[in-house]
């Protein structure tokens, strides 16, 4: 690992390392997926196309049925635009996914509580 420095975050101070390569991960979107596909399911065919760092299915709290979406981190920018090329529209488990760069969340409002 490389040296760290701390740098502020709101009220909050952590640390991060300052090697850029860290930051090269390719955040992706899965949308569309079937309430029945697994984190395996979608690791198997993104590493078709290169390193697969991490994969989550969204679920729901109350239910805790998969939501029809979920997230891939691919190791860099080349593969994950290849995943992208190649697997936007394509059938999984009966569903064309909906495969594209993963945006930030938009902040939320204050709640009261």
């Amino acid at each position: 690992m490389g040296n760290f420095e701390p740098r502020p975050n709101g009220w909050n101070w952590y640390w991060f390392p300052q090697t850029e390569d860290v930051f090269e991960m390719k955040k992706l979107y899965v949308g569309n997926l079937n309430f029945q596909s697994t984190d395996e399911d979608l690791k198997s065919l993104f590493a078709e196309f290169g390193q697969v760092n991490n994969v989550s299915i969204v679920m729901d709290r109350q239910t805790g049925r998969s939501r029809g979406f979920g997230f891939v981190e691919m190791e860099d920018d080349n593969s994950a635009q290849a995943a992208i090329d190649a697997l936007d529209g394509r059938e999984l488990d009966g569903r064309n996914i909906k495969v594209n760069e993963a945006r930030p969340r938009p902040p939320r409002g204050r709640s009261r509580w």
